[in-house]
């Protein structure tokens, strides 16, 4: 009986361990590179849906001519 105690104890202590990681993982954001290849063998829509989101995040649009959000406001005469 206190054999099959202990093992119940450490799985839950091991289940979570293994939740709060993947808790972390998610916040983080540093899960493509684990589950990448697995995303691309088991679940190929997952695998492109990630792959446009990186290419989205990347891309910049360029300041449209006449824009003038980015340049400093003049100063002010001392």
């Amino acid at each position: 009986m206190t054999g099959f105690l202990v093992f119940a104890a450490v799985l839950a202590a091991l289940l979570w361990a293994l939740a709060r990681f993947g808790a972390w993982v998610k916040r983080k954001g540093i899960g493509g590179g684990i589950m990448g290849p697995i995303d691309e063998v088991y679940r190929p829509a997952a695998d492109r849906a990630r792959r446009e989101t990186a290419i989205h995040e990347q891309r910049v649009l360029p300041p449209r001519p006449g824009d003038d959000s980015f340049r400093q406001p003049p100063r002010a005469a001392r």
